[in-house]
């Protein structure tokens, strides 16, 4: 098991942690994904460790951009 923490800049409400969370979690592999709003804190926990560029182009799918 591999967790990693990212952030995420742009979100502003649960509405958006949702979207960000939705779209890290359609990454296979992927089995938890705790946003933090205030911070812009992504802790993504998955089966392996991520391609970061996998990351980035769901959170970009989901409208904000990873640091």
């Amino acid at each position: 098991m591999a967790s990693e923490t990212y952030t995420v800049t742009g979100m502003t409400c649960g509405h958006c942690a949702a979207s960000v969370r939705e779209e890290i979690e359609e990454i296979p592999g992927v089995q938890n994904v705790d946003v933090t709003v205030d911070s812009g804190r992504v802790e993504v926990t998955s089966e392996t460790p991520l391609d970061r560029e996998a990351v980035a182009r769901a959170v970009t799918e989901a409208g904000y951009q990873l640091v």
